[in-house]
């Protein structure tokens, strides 16, 4: 397996890209099966997990052809209603396939994806709102069974005990688009891949009104047409970067993000003390002295604080000068990388879904798991302020996520090499 050398060697400086959104990514290729013509998109990430979702396109019968890195054109004329286990275990966000398919195929068989480490994914709000739209629902056999013969649109509300649910947000006005009547979907998701998501099936012809609010009307229309389609920036990826030049102290510009997707994010390195600059697509960390402020930070669905940038700010806050509070509210069990850092020197506490995180700790280096895609970033974050190597195992996490992520880092000075685990130190190994 690939691991990751990571030496701490002082400020990044420079300027680092962002690419398109896995998130966004992943719920918009699947919409391309709600229609037999061509659509063409642009700025979608390398990375395994649109791989493992463009192979299962193809296994339900569309036809992809990438005339370009970053631009796929898919074309889905004959498609059947399954989608196995074989592939769909491979990756949570698979479970995007059941609204279009309900839609275009008025029935599915989707395998349930299996768990995950950062904590349960249940897909009950995915049934229940396909319920809501006079469809019949049975599992067995491990698979999802849908009969939407009698799809009808109607009054849904979808929230649950964390609030919004992204994927189910996807899947239910995917199947609402060529369902008859109007549905209005309450308590829908707002993050900026749903909202992605919405503005590409409007090109397709779809009738979705309030598109970012948690009020979402859609009128079913009878056929959806191709369409060409640039999937937004990562804010993800962007947020990472910035935290690497904030953990680093150096000067970096975060290229091509619109400041306005990470305002809860943002907000709250300005209350750490982080100098930046924002322009209308960049962010700018600038060099500081002295020490970063504590922040009290509280996981919560958009435009609250995201989960998925709460490991990393957690490695930030093992550099700043006092105590720090971070709550988890979306997954229970998003604190795994806890005791890699702690192995690292970090003084992090767990009590209940919130990490105590006493700042200004010395940091060294040490051979480390990922147990996540968020939690592999993280630990790279940390060994940037760590003294001497740190050996990050298990990095196909990351790669699920960020594409040429140490290609860019390395571009603005980050000592960070790709290897294999045979060239780890053998004493590290047996550790």
């Amino acid at each position: 397996m690939d691991v990751f050398k990571v030496s701490g060697n002082g400020p990044l400086n420079g300027q680092i890209d962002v690419g398109g959104a896995k998130n966004a990514a992943l719920p918009i290729l699947a919409a391309t099966l709600l229609s037999d013509e061509t659509v063409t998109l642009r700025n979608v990430p390398d990375l395994s997990d649109m791989r493992f979702m463009l192979e299962i396109l193809r296994h339900i019968g569309a036809e992809t052809v990438q005339p370009e890195p970053g631009v796929w054109k898919i074309t889905s004329k004959k498609i059947t209603h399954i989608a196995p286990y074989d592939l769909v275990r491979k990756m949570r966000a698979s479970v995007c396939l059941l609204g279009p398919l309900v839609a275009r195929m008025r029935k599915a068989e989707v395998s349930i994806p299996g768990g995950c480490v950062i904590g349960p994914r249940p897909i009950d709000l995915h049934i229940k709102g396909l319920k809501k739209l006079n469809c019949q629902v049975e599992i067995s056999n491990g698979y999802v069974h849908v009969d939407a013969s009698e799809i009808q649109g109607g009054p849904i509300f979808l929230g649950g005990r964390s609030g919004s649910t992204v994927t189910g947000t996807a899947n239910i006005v995917m199947a609402a688009t060529l369902a008859p009547g109007t549905t209005r979907l309450e308590c829908a998701a707002c993050e900026p891949e749903v909202v992605d998501l919405c503005n590409m099936l409007v090109k397709m012809g779809a009738k979705i009104t309030g598109i970012g609010s948690p009020e979402l009307v859609i009128t079913g229309v009878e056929k959806l047409h191709g369409c060409e389609h640039s999937v937004i920036a990562d804010r993800i990826e962007a947020g990472t970067f910035v935290i690497a030049g904030a953990i680093t102290r150096g000067d970096v510009t975060v290229k091509g993000i619109a400041p306005k997707l990470l305002g809860a994010f943002l907000d709250k390195l300005e209350e750490a003390g982080l100098p930046m600059e924002l322009g209308e697509d960049y962010i700018r960390v600038l060099p500081y002295q002295g020490s970063l402020k504590t922040v009290d930070v509280v996981t919560l669905p958009h435009p609250g604080y995201p989960t998925d940038l709460q490991a990393q700010l957690g490695a930030l806050m093992t550099q700043t000068e006092g105590l720090s509070i971070i709550t988890e509210r979306i997954y229970p069990n998003r604190f795994m990388h806890v005791p890699e850092l702690q192995r690292m020197g970090a003084d992090i506490s767990i009590e209940g879904p919130s990490a105590i995180i006493k700042g200004a700790s010395k940091l060294s280096g040490a051979p480390v798991m990922a147990s996540d895609l968020r939690a592999s970033a993280a630990l790279i974050l940390a060994a940037f302020a760590a003294e001497g190597d740190t050996w990050i195992q298990r990095i196909y996490h990351l790669d699920r996520g960020y594409e040429r992520f140490e290609q860019k880092l390395a571009a603005i000075g980050a000592k960070i090499e790709r290897l294999s685990d045979k060239d780890m130190p053998k004493e590290l190994l047996e550790d």
